[in-house]
């Protein structure tokens, strides 16, 4: 075969920054299972990881490459973005808690390795483009958003902000360490879309959950409400517990991801707001219920003092990526739950110790 026919048969690669961590996992699974290439790019920093990187290689021989290294080795980021018909960005310090205790670390890996990966992009010769992963953080505490309590929640009491969550016509306002650096990559990918002609779109996240996630307190607390309440863990809230997310699962998730990037040339230099959306709300006590009624026990939970910057309600407007990408959320809540509990239960080859719930009881 000459090299003219090879290049042209280029297998479609995409680089996964971070992509050994819980949403990297599944994407690469997905765009593995359509027999596309896929370069995990990955430091293994967070707990957990290398299981799933084992459950990868158990999985496919083929077209997985896994490069061991960091967001801030310039070195080894520019071969791996110059392989890449498509990047997407996840590697970061993912822990407000973190970010306070090691401020400089968390800029370094946030703000200045998505510079360093925008550069790579830039001086490469294909110019992949890029989907990257915000925060709903950097919209701040929202302190201005007057809540109620309705029953076992807040609620937002102005009307449209309760029918339709929070829009990305909101002003940004970066609070801790953690949000100034997700924050910055934020506005230096739009920026580099408008000053370069990158092409790159930002989904500015709410809760994300499903299998292959590690939860800590910090990061995945679906999945680390499941984990303790399997281990028989004592459960800390801080707060009352009425705070209400718009939670999304991962595969619905994956969809939005893979729509953003076949439909770049259209959605290019935009920052959209990604989450379950009204329809998918819970609040922590819900939560503990829902897993009672699938544990059919009672939890030992403690309740702590509200966090600084703990939001007590937010929930994502996703009204623009849902009309521009003709996206939306799939799996209701209770489903979603139900599904990473089960995962959990499989995957940790915990006895269950009861036959109390059913997939039908949900």
């Amino acid at each position: 075969m000459n090299s003219k026919s090879t290049t042209n048969h280029h297998n479609h690669t995409t680089l996964i920054t971070g992509g050994a961590g819980f949403i990297g996992t599944n994407l690469a699974d997905a765009l593995l299972s359509e027999g596309k290439s896929v370069i995990i790019y990955d430091n293994l920093s967070r707990n957990g990881v290398e299981k799933n990187l084992n459950w990868l290689r158990a999985k496919y021989t083929a077209n997985l490459r896994i490069e061991i290294a960091d967001i801030r080795d310039e070195v080894a980021l520019r071969e791996a973005v110059n392989a890449a018909d498509a990047v997407y960005h996840f590697a970061a310090q993912v822990a407000v808690t973190t970010s306070c205790t090691d401020p400089l670390m968390d800029f370094e890996v946030n703000a200045r390795g998505t510079i360093n990966l925008l550069e790579a992009i830039r001086q490469s010769e294909r110019q992949p483009p890029l989907v990257f992963t915000s925060t709903n953080k950097v919209y701040g505490d929202l302190e201005d958003l007057k809540v109620v309590l309705k029953d076992d929640r807040y609620a937002p009491e102005d009307a449209s902000i309760a029918a339709t969550g929070v829009s990305e016509a909101r002003s940004i306002d970066f609070h801790s360490p953690y949000g100034c650096s997700k924050g910055a990559a934020d506005a230096y990918i739009l920026d580099y879309a408008r000053t370069f002609g990158l092409k790159a779109v930002v989904f500015r996240m709410s809760c994300i959950y499903g299998p292959h996630q590690f939860g800590t307190e910090d990061q995945g607390w679906i999945a680390h409400f499941l984990i303790s309440a399997l281990e028989g863990k004592p459960l800390t809230i801080y707060g009352d517990g009425k705070q209400v997310r718009d939670i999304l699962y991962v595969e619905d998730l994956i969809r939005a991801m893979k729509i953003a990037q076949t439909q770049m040339s259209k959605l290019t230099g935009q920052a959209f707001n990604i989450g379950g959306g009204v329809n998918n709300t819970i609040s922590l006590l819900e939560l503990l219920k829902l897993i009672e009624d699938m544990q059919g026990e009672s939890l030992d939970v403690d309740f702590g003092d509200w966090r600084p910057g703990d939001q007590r309600y937010y929930v994502s407007d996703i009204r623009k990526f849902s009309n521009a990408g003709n996206w939306a959320p799939e799996l209701s809540a209770k489903e979603g739950i139900r599904n990473l509990y089960d995962w959990l239960v499989a995957f940790r080859n915990v006895p269950v110790t009861n036959n109390v719930y059913s997939r039908e009881s949900i």
